[in-house]
């Protein structure tokens, strides 16, 4: 069974835009972003060892904590999000599966994990497109502060819209539903360089999505040449 900690943090945008709406979530999100392909590669890319503390940030109905138990049980994983309605959700997915996952409702900050281990990789998944652009290095400067030496950060996110198709979906879609000033720096390819102002190196895409809402990215950044006294 799950552990299930409660610390509800303050206002924010619920998975699915509305409180109402968080249990289509999972539905949503399968039919317009091509979710079983993108999930499936980032944890291919994320290979869950054995000795891996996983901490996934915006864990949201828990998807990513059943794929990755099925891939490595013996991994932990931690999930925070300040949606509770979405952990409960995923607390109930979890019990089906027979998994540990740990869950915690608040938002995202180092104070907020102090209280588990240090990851070793970490995990940002559709949150980035959501958050004005000072929110966004937040969470990265935070993320990169989080990690053990040498950890890894996995964003699955709404990245840079490269063509004029996916920048008509992506404008016709997300941006109908969060508005404008959040997503289009994100549309305009600010992922990288944030990650590079937070201190992350060694930075790649390793794969790319088109979808009916625009274009996912998978980028991958490690925490490199700092080490835990």
């Amino acid at each position: 069974m799950s552990q299930y900690e409660n610390n509800p943090g303050a206002t924010y945008t619920p998975a699915a835009g509305h409180h109402l709406l968080t249990p289509l979530y999972d539905l949503g999100v399968a039919l317009t972003t091509r979710e079983a392909l993108w999930r499936n590669r980032l944890v291919e890319l994320l290979s869950p060892q054995d000795d891996d503390v996983i901490l996934d940030i915006g864990a949201g109905t828990g998807s990513l904590a059943t794929l990755l138990a099925r891939q490595n049980p013996a991994m932990r994983y931690y999930g925070i999000d300040p949606d509770e309605a979405a952990i409960d959700i995923a607390q109930a997915k979890a019990v089906r599966a027979g998994t540990s996952p740990v869950f915690k409702v608040a938002h995202f900050s180092k104070d907020a994990v102090s209280g588990w281990p240090k990851p070793t990789k970490a995990t940002l998944c559709l949150v980035l497109h959501q958050v004005p652009l000072d929110e966004k290095l937040r969470l990265l400067q935070e993320i990169h502060s989080t990690l053990d030496a040498d950890g890894m950060l996995f964003i699955a996110d709404y990245g840079e819209q490269r063509s004029w198709l996916m920048r008509t979906l992506f404008s016709s879609t997300i941006q109908r539903l969060d508005g404008v000033s959040d997503t289009q720096p994100n549309a305009d390819g600010v992922l990288v360089p944030l990650m590079v102002q937070a201190g992350f190196a060694e930075i790649e895409e390793p794969a790319q999505f088109n979808t009916v809402t625009g274009s996912i990215s998978i980028l991958k950044g490690i925490k490199a040449g700092q080490h835990t006294e």
